[in-house]
């Protein structure tokens, strides 16, 4: 095995002939954690992606089918599943202790024998939006941040998703004004400063699940620090967009990040 923060690699079926899948086990904060790994099959070193799913728990699991879309575009991809799932150890809590579970990911990819140390990407929908800013600030060279529909700010997550409050109390420790600081702590606005890498934002104008006012603070927060991003507002889509549609800007996801 190629890094010692991971406990177990075992190969996994894979729906692409081209493309090898791994079931990885590592270790974060002394918790066994696991996810995918999907490698092209080349004879030389890859640009990767950390992926960083949305949801919590079952919902917004990883998808294998998204992540070989992905390393089909000359990626090596690794997909946390997040603490606590999938036979996992620890507990999920939202873009706080879990963002480690993200950076550790980061970390075995530099590692990798197959993949460019500089040219490592973070990816994050929805939660994974913040999950990935968050990470960018804790990882040495990150090539680039895509946040595709993501949480810029926690406290407004809380305000927009009355059908997500309970989780939220229950997993984050309380609400906005009873544990000002944990919601802070999991605000990628606030951490803005210490990005210190090319970001996209990709959202849409009608999201109903994460609004379009995340992407549009964060522009706002990037522009007061003078950091270097782009953004593409999509006016007549919504949280999820149509699958052509959705492959179209992955493909062009994919050569944005290609050219930072």
């Amino acid at each position: 095995m190629f890094s010692n923060l991971i406990e177990q690699l075992q190969k996994y079926p894979s729906p692409h002939p081209m493309i090898d899948v791994y079931l990885v086990t590592y270790r974060s904060q002394g918790l066994k954690v696991k996810g995918f790994l999907a490698v092209p099959q080349v004879e030389h070193k890859l640009p990767a992606i950390v992926y960083l799913r949305g949801g919590i728990k079952n919902v917004g699991m990883v998808r294998l089918a998204r992540v070989i879309e992905f390393a089909a575009q000359g990626f090596v991809v690794f997909a946390p599943f997040y603490r606590g799932n999938k036979g996992g150890e620890g507990r999920e809590d939202f873009a706080g202790e879990d963002v480690w579970d993200a950076v550790h990911a980061y970390e075995i990819l530099q590692e990798c024998p197959v993949v460019s140390p500089y040219h490592i990407h973070l990816f994050g929908f929805s939660r994974g939006g913040v999950m990935a800013l968050l990470t960018a600030t804790k990882v040495k060279n990150p090539c680039s941040v895509v946040t595709w529909g993501g949480v810029s700010d926690m406290k407004l997550t809380y305000e927009e998703r009355i059908d997500l409050r309970k989780m939220m109390k229950r997993v984050i420790g309380g609400t906005p004004a009873k544990v000002p600081l944990e919601y802070e702590r999991r605000t990628a606005l606030l951490k803005v400063k210490q990005l210190n890498c090319p970001i996209l934002i990709v959202h849409g104008k009608h999201d109903l699940q994460v609004s379009v006012e995340h992407a549009l603070r964060l522009e706002k927060a990037l522009q007061n620090e003078k950091k270097q991003f782009d953004s593409w507002i999509f006016e007549e889509y919504g949280h999820h967009i149509p699958l052509e549609k959705k492959r179209e800007i992955t493909k062009n996801v994919t050569k944005w990040m290609k050219m930072q």
